[in-house]
């Protein structure tokens, strides 16, 4: 088994990512609201001829969508980032995201073996 998850930057990307995910035998997936810190720590403000409609509003997103399911297979995980690059393109680009996968030693609270129901 494995956790796979990822960091999305866009989060209005999201539907479109879960359903891929979904698509590739994701089950099961978390959504949480992140940040990191580069969108935290304190920057050079910029002037008022160079700021962004978010800047001068106050209303721009400043965050990410954490995604994280248990797998049972790392072909799983393989099919989903191909599906996902398929929609965000090369995840090697800048604002794109991250997708990684972990072993996971043991689960409780999951039917075994995990399938949707």
């Amino acid at each position: 088994m494995y956790m796979l998850m990822m960091v999305l930057d866009d989060s209005t990307r999201l539907n479109e990512v879960l359903q891929a995910w979904v698509d590739s035998g994701v089950k099961g997936v978390t959504i949480v609201e992140s940040t990191g810190v580069n969108r935290v720590l304190p920057r050079p403000a910029a002037g008022p001829m160079f700021a962004g409609f978010s800047q001068i509003f106050g209303s721009g997103r400043v965050g990410h969508n954490t995604l994280f399911a248990v797998i049972e297979e790392l072909e799983t995980a393989e099919t989903a980032v191909a599906a996902t690059e398929a929609i965000l393109g090369d995840l090697t680009k800048p604002r794109t995201g991250i997708i990684f996968a972990v072993p996971v030693a043991k689960t409780w609270g999951m039917p075994e073996p995990y399938a949707a129901e």
